[in-house]
């Protein structure tokens, strides 16, 4: 059977950004800070682009008479007066016996958990190949200070790397080493390992004894807090079973966490924006330190080009000056566009939540989505996404992300956000008795009779977003 050839026409409707379109995306969803890096790098890279001087500082005339003061010159080498150090404002009157007061250093971030664990174990008796294969064990740990290679494992790669011969007697020799460093619980491979190693620290008292026993044989019913059986298989009283509890819960279940182990994983919040209320009236600021920006005059459209553009020698010159030019114009505008798309969402977001900005009560959260953005501010949905994520604005209550705003309805015709019925769950649950913890099924019953029709999988949801466990891990003694 001969197979026939045929030709077919499809049409097809593709939408492709621009090079213009990719950088303002991506500019958008940068943060205030990696805007000022990215303008930074701008003005370093790009000789066609200059920050405009808003105070230009004019040339002294023959007559006048230079008074500028060595202090005076050193501060007018600050761009904005806000960047110039306190201790260049500061007058250093203090005499002798003053006490001055010094802000405490910080150890530097990714070194102390590394350093520390390192320093304690050169400190201690063991020698090679124990020493290094304890430096190997210090390197495995993870950020909260758990082991979660196996030991064997990690004999294997001071054999590979360092030529070393570690027996298995050894390797855990080295290990037992390293449990027993500061703080205590480093080393352990899971929660009930590292609140054992800790108890053991403790001084020995009846109540010790009862903590290790729990969490030892019976941690899978400490778990689940089933009290009542713990007290009956142990044979203690209800005050006992306290006191051991109450030891418990001093412990730490991150015992590497209150030290760095890695680069900086703490990033401070920087807000984007800036809502201050005066009596009814609210103003936005949008908070940056971005500098205004120019084409270079040198650069400047119709600038000509020494011996004509025409010439083969003056070609790639002519060339180059329009390429930077164009890319200067090119991020003032998607700059200008950023400012502008991150303001107008922003409005829209106050205009909307007007009744939160004035209270600063997250109950006053209104429900919101990203349609109801679009309708004021014509944007398409994937540029306001863009727009809020990553972003926060600081009013006289806090600094809070402008995700936080965008809460949808529970049902299609209630008027009641998410936020107020997450408020008023944590406050059901803040009213319960801890030993009888509410079940979704009695909270979602209280919110009906308080008029909200909500279903229970829907009270499930928004407990988990607000980190609370189900009632049977809320039961307290």
């Amino acid at each position: 059977m001969e197979e026939s050839l045929r030709l077919s026409q499809q049409q097809k409707l593709q939408q492709r950004l621009t090079p213009l379109q990719v950088q303002f995306v991506r500019m958008l969803e940068m943060t205030g800070p990696e805007v000022e890096d990215e303008v930074e790098r701008a003005l370093d890279d790009n000789p066609a682009l200059e920050a405009v001087d808003d105070n230009p500082v004019a040339a002294p005339q023959d007559d006048e008479e230079f008074t500028e003061s060595a202090e005076q010159m050193q501060l007018a080498d600050y761009r904005d007066p806000d960047d110039i150090p306190y201790y260049r404002l500061e007058a250093r009157n203090h005499s002798a016996d003053d006490r001055v007061y010094t802000p405490e250093a910080t150890p530097a971030s990714g070194e102390s958990l590394i350093d520390s664990l390192n320093e304690q174990i050169a400190q201690s008796s063991l020698e090679e190949p124990l020493l290094t294969m304890a430096e190997y064990i210090i390197g495995n740990l993870d950020d909260n200070g758990y082991l979660t290679r196996s030991v064997d494992a990690i004999a294997d790669d001071v054999a590979i790397a360092e030529g070393l011969e570690v027996t298995p007697e050894q390797a855990r020799e080295a290990w037992n080493a390293v449990r027993q460093l500061e703080p205590a619980g480093i080393g352990a491979t899971d929660l009930r390992d590292s609140l054992l190693l800790q108890l053991r620290r403790r001084e020995p008292s009846q109540r010790r004894d009862h903590a290790i026993a729990i969490i030892d044989h019976y941690f899978d019913l400490f778990s689940k807090k089933h009290f009542d059986r713990i007290t009956s298989l142990l044979g203690i009283s209800r005050d006992e079973l306290q006191d051991a509890m109450a030891l418990i819960r001093q412990l730490n279940p991150k015992p590497g966490s209150g030290l760095a182990h890695g680069e900086g994983s703490a990033r401070p919040i920087v807000p984007d924006f800036s809502v201050d209320v005066d009596g009814e009236e609210i103003t936005l600021t949008l908070l940056n330190n971005l500098p205004e920006l120019q084409i270079s005059a040198t650069f400047a459209e119709g600038d000509p080009v020494p011996g004509g553009a025409s010439l083969p020698s003056h070609r790639d010159a002519y060339l180059f000056i329009k390429q930077k030019r164009d890319e200067a114009r090119d991020f003032i505008k998607i700059l200008s566009m950023r400012q502008q798309t991150l303001f107008a969402v922003m409005s829209a977001i106050v205009k909307i939540q007007r009744d939160f900005f004035l209270s600063d009560e997250p109950s006053r959260i209104k429900p919101m989505i990203l349609k109801d953005i679009a309708a004021i501010t014509g944007y398409d949905l994937s540029v306001i996404s863009r727009a809020a994520a990553g972003k926060y604005v600081v009013t006289r209550g806090g600094v809070y992300p402008l995700k936080m705003f965008f809460n949808e309805r529970p049902k299609e015709d209630d008027d009641t956000s998410s936020m107020q019925i997450i408020d008023l769950i944590k406050k059901i649950i803040a009213s319960e008795d801890k030993s009888h913890p509410l079940s979704d099924e009695i909270i979602t019953q209280r919110l009906q009779d308080q008029g909200l029709d909500i279903a229970r999988r829907t009270v499930a949801k928004y407990r988990e977003r607000i980190g609370v466990p189900v009632a049977r891990l809320r039961k307290e003694i």
